[in-house]
C-alpha cells in the first residue's frame, strides 16, 4: 500500500490549523457562530493556500452536531468524522475542469432539490469553477441565485477574473492570500516534529521560499526531501531542488554591478555545472535583485532576510542604480520564463548577463571626433564646429535609442506612429550624458505643447542605459543649396512669377 502524502495526512481539520488566512477564518467562524450562513461563497486565490480546505471546514461546521456553535467543527461528532473519512453523502465535490458542460449543470439542478440524507445542509464544492463553459455558467445562474434552503454552494478558483460578473455578484467572495515564508516555516517545523523528521532550519526556509506562498507545495517538497533521508541538510535540499548556493547569487550580483561580463558568465556556468537548474537560478537572482532594489530605495524593512544577509545587501545595493536594477530584474525574469530545457538551457541566463553587466556605450569614435573637446579645431570659438551637420550615430547608441522607444511603446506612453517618427530622427551623444535628437521643424512645433515629452524620453533612455541621461531636441541642419545663388532673376510681373505664386512651385533648373 502506498504511503499517504504528507499534505493529505496533515490537512487542517480545525479552524485553528488553517495557516495565513486569518481574515477568512475570522469571518467564516463568526458567520457560523451567529448562524448567518450565505447560500453561496466564492473562494479565490493562488494554488495551495487553503481554498478547498476551508470549503471542507465550512461543510463540516454547518453540519456539525456540537451544541456550541463556537466549537464547530468539533472534529469528533458523527458528521465531522464522516466528512474526514470521505463518506458524508451530503458533501458533493465537483471538478469544474472535467464537469464543465451544460448537461453536467442540468444534472446538478435535477438533484439539488432532494433533501439532505444525513446533515442539515447539502454542500456543493465546485473546484476550478472558472473552467466551466459559458453555457454552464448561464445554466447555473438561477439555481445559484435562488437555491433551496438546504443547499450551499462553495466555488473555488485560482483565476477569478474568468468568473462572469453575474455569477460573482451572487456569491460572498473571499480572497485567499499567499502565505508568508515565516508562517510556512513554522508549519513545516511542526510537521517535522509530529513526523519525527530532522531537517535543518535553513533547508526548511529554502523549501518555504521555493513554494512561493503555497503551503501545499511546501509540504510536498518536504515530503520529497525526506523520502531520500530522514535527516535533511541544506546542501541536500539545494541539490534536490536544483537551487544554487546563496554565495553564488551574491557573487553574480556583484559581477553584474561591476560590469564584469566574463566573471558573470563564469559564475552562471559554474552554478549550472554544479547542478543548479537555470530556471531556479534565474528566479533566485530575480528575488535577490528585487531585495537589492527595495534596499536601494529605502524599503529595507520589506526584505525578509537575516541580519548578515541584510548587511551584504546594504553594501551591494550601493553599487547599483535603481534603473540598472530594474533593467536587470526584467532581463532575468524574462530568462526565467524563457528557459525551456533545450540543448543549451543556460543560454537565456548568459544573454541576460551580457545585457545587464554594464551600461551600453552611447558614443562611437566618429561621433566623439565630431563633438568631443579633442576634436575642436585650434580656433578661439568652437561655435562653427557645433553648427556642423553631425555624422551618423554609432550602432550602440542607435540600438539604445530604439530600445527606449520600444519601452515607451510597451507602456503606452507613445503611439506607433510617434515611435516610427522618433526612430527616423538623428541621434548623437554630447558631453554630460546628453543625447541630441535632430528632427524637422514640424515635429519640433508639435512638441511645444508637450514640454514633459523630453523628460519621458530621458527617463526611458536612462532606464535602458543604466545611468541618468538627458534628451534634447534640435532642428536638423539644412544643407545649403549651391545652385540657389545661380538662379536667374524672375521678373515679378512675368508668367513664371505668376505660376510660382499661384501654384506654389519651385524652379529646379
Amino acid at each position: 500500500m502506498s504511503a499517504q502524502a504528507l499534505y493529505r495526512k496533515w490537512r487542517p481539520q480545525l479552524w485553528d490549523e488553517v495557516v495565513g488566512q486569518e481574515h477568512v477564518v475570522q469571518t467564516l467562524r463568526h458567520a457560523i457562530r451567529t448562524d448567518r450562513i450565505a447560500h453561496a461563497y466564492l473562494f479565490s486565490g493562488p494554488r495551495g493556500c487553503g481554498k478547498t480546505t476551508s470549503a471542507r471546514l465550512v461543510a463540516k461546521a454547518v453540519n456539525c452536531l456540537h451544541p456550541d456553535p463556537a466549537q464547530r467543527p468539533c472534529n469528533a461528532c458523527e458528521h465531522c468524522v464522516a466528512v474526514n473519512e470521505g463518506r458524508f453523502l451530503d458533501l458533493i465535490e465537483i471538478d469544474g475542469a472535467s464537469n464543465n458542460s451544460v448537461e453536467n449543470v442540468r444534472e446538478l439542478r435535477d438533484k439539488i432539490n432532494f433533501a439532505p440524507s444525513q446533515g442539515r445542509y447539502k454542500i456543493y464544492i465546485i473546484d476550478e469553477v472558472h473552467m466551466l463553459s459559458l453555457g454552464a455558467f448561464n445554466a447555473l445562474l438561477k439555481t445559484l441565485e435562488e437555491p433551496p434552503a438546504h443547499a450551499l454552494f462553495i466555488l473555488a478558483t485560482t483565476e477569478s477574473y474568468k468568473i462572469p460578473p453575474t455569477v460573482a455578484s451572487r456569491c460572498q467572495r473571499f480572497e485567499f492570500r499567499r502565505i508568508p515564508v515565516a508562517d510556512i516555516v513554522a508549519r513545516l517545523e511542526a510537521l517535522c516534529a509530529l513526523e519525527g523528521l530532522r531537517v535543518e532550519p535553513a533547508a526548511l526556509e529554502l523549501v518555504a521560499r521555493q513554494a512561493t506562498g503555497a503551503l501545499r507545495d511546501a509540504i510536498s517538497l518536504l515530503d520529497q526531501l525526506v523520502s531520500a533521508d530522514d535527516a535533511v541538510t541544506l546542501a541536500q535540499a539545494q541539490a534536490l531542488l536544483g537551487t544554487a548556493v546563496g554565495q553564488a547569487v551574491q557573487d553574480l550580483s556583484a559581477a553584474l554591478a561591476a560590469g564584469e561580463v566574463k566573471a558573470g558568465l563564469d559564475l552562471v556556468n559554474a552554478a549550472v555545472d554544479a547542478g543548479a537548474d537555470p530556471r531556479q537560478l534565474a528566479r533566485q537572482l530575480v528575488d535577490y535583485l528585487r531585495a537589492l532594489l527595495l534596499v536601494r530605495l529605502g524599503n529595507a524593512a520589506l526584505v525578509d532576510a537575516t541580519a548578515e544577509n541584510r548587511a551584504v545587501m546594504m553594501r551591494q545595493a550601493e553599487a547599483w542604480t535603481p534603473a540598472g536594477l530594474v533593467r536587470a530584474i526584467r532581463a532575468f525574469n524574462a530568462a526565467a520564463n524563457d528557459v525551456k530545457g533545450g540543448w543549451q538551457p543556460q543560454l537565456p541566463l548568459e544573454l541576460a548577463v551580457v545585457e545587464c553587466a554594464g551600461p551600453l556605450p552611447i558614443a562611437s569614435a566618429p561621433t566623439a571626433q565630431a563633438i568631443g573637446p579633442t576634436a575642436l579645431p585650434q580656433e578661439p570659438a568652437p561655435a562653427p564646429v557645433t553648427r556642423r551637420a553631425p555624422p551618423a550615430p554609432g550602432g550602440d547608441l542607435r540600438a539604445a535609442w530604439r530600445r527606449a522607444l520600444d519601452l515607451l511603446l510597451e507602456r503606452k506612453k507613445i503611439q506607433k506612429l510617434t515611435r516610427s517618427e522618433l526612430e527616423q530622427c538623428g541621434v548623437q551623444a554630447a558631453p554630460d550624458n546628453v543625447l541630441i535628437v535632430t528632427t524637422h521643424k514640424g515635429f519640433l512645433d508639435r512638441l511645444k505643447g508637450r514640454p514633459e515629452f523630453a523628460g519621458t524620453l530621458s527617463g526611458a533612455l536612462s532606464e535602458v542605459l543604466g545611468a541618468t541621461h538627458t534628451v534634447r531636441f534640435q532642428l536638423a541642419d539644412e544643407r545649403p543649396n549651391p545652385a540657389a545663388d545661380q538662379r536667374p532673376d524672375i521678373p515679378p510681373d512675368g508668367i513664371v512669377a505668376t505660376a510660382l505664386r499661384d501654384l506654389g512651385g519651385e524652379i529646379v533648373e
